[in-house]
């Protein structure tokens, strides 16, 4: 799950995995790992074994066991003390889970406040609180928050991208766009990160320098479905991205020859195609990614229509 993930967020197959690991919390916290030796060998079990647990953590809040959830907190509490900085930010995402209202998130965020106060850079207790206050609706504060963060940790590339998905959903899209192009500095081969600032690249096309826009979208969906050659999200938004460039309103201004956008808008169709049917026949791949191929089918029939 990653730092900044809503407490209960899940979809389909990770709640499959998620209550299958969830399901061996007994085994798990039936062991007791108190009864180890200063060898090498045994500090690797260790350490795996209190990996184990914080994922057994993880998996028991989004299936709802709450109590197995607590008992993990414990152990690791018990194994690394209440004050160790990543100990705090699960106890904080427990808290989190488990608030009833919004006045108990309001007191989890005057909690990480407080924590702050004391220590300005606990990096788990500065993701915690852009969660919550992302889950209370206030993006600004959440912007604010997240400049502070990468004020301390400039080269955290997730939380420039959270910052750039949050930008976005202000309509601030020069500045969602600055903030991927930062994320690509630390992770260059991030296929995932070229094709999100493709789509944001996409989203803003509608401004004065649209078409260049279109283009430098276009660049970022073939960087992704270069660096991953199955990439289904690169090769949608490479279909999506060349057929509006296509668009008459667009061909004035135009810097990528008509002849290579047709060869792209061609080749990305197809290979869509054979992802969309691939997939849609692998159980696991269908219920992994049911909205993207649903999305997928229909640009296919929407394009291919007009062509």
């Amino acid at each position: 799950m990653g730092a900044f993930a809503e407490s209960r967020g899940i979809n389909g197959s990770d709640l499959i995995s998620a209550l299958h690991l969830s399901q061996q919390a007994p085994a798990i916290l039936g062991h007791d790992p108190s009864n180890t030796t200063s060898t090498a060998s045994s500090s690797a079990d260790t350490a795996e074994e209190y990996g184990r647990i914080e994922q057994l953590f993880l998996a028991c809040l989004r299936t709802g066991d709450d109590l197995s959830a607590q008992a993990c907190l414990d152990r690791l509490s018990s194994r690394f003390g209440a004050s160790n900085e990543r100990v705090m930010g699960l106890r904080g995402l427990y808290q989190e889970a488990t608030a009833k209202d919004t006045s108990a998130l309001e007191k989890c965020l005057k909690e990480y406040e407080t924590i702050l106060g004391d220590n300005p850079v606990n990096v788990p207790i500065l993701k915690r609180r852009v969660a919550l206050l992302r889950s209370l609706h206030r993006p600004a504060d959440a912007i604010a928050a997240l400049i502070q963060l990468l004020d301390a940790i400039p080269t955290d590339a997730e939380a420039w991208c959270e910052l750039a998905d949050l930008y976005q959903s202000q309509g601030l899209g020069a500045q969602a766009i600055f903030s991927l192009e930062e994320a690509l500095l630390i992770a260059p081969n991030a296929w995932n990160i070229h094709a999100r600032l493709g789509e944001v690249l996409y989203i803003n096309t509608s401004s004065p320098d649209g078409a260049q826009l279109a283009s430098k979208s276009i660049q970022h969906f073939c960087r992704s479905i270069e660096l991953c050659d199955d990439y289904l999200r690169g090769f949608y938004g490479l279909a999506l991205a060349s057929s509006r460039m296509l668009e008459n309103d667009f061909q004035h201004a135009a810097v990528t020859p008509k002849t290579t956008l047709d060869r792209l808008q061609r080749f990305a169709l197809q290979r869509l195609q054979e992802l969309v049917q691939s997939r849609s026949i692998d159980d696991q791949h269908w219920a992994s990614s049911r909205s993207e191929l649903i999305a997928a089918k229909a640009l296919l029939n929407r394009l291919q229509s007009t062509q």
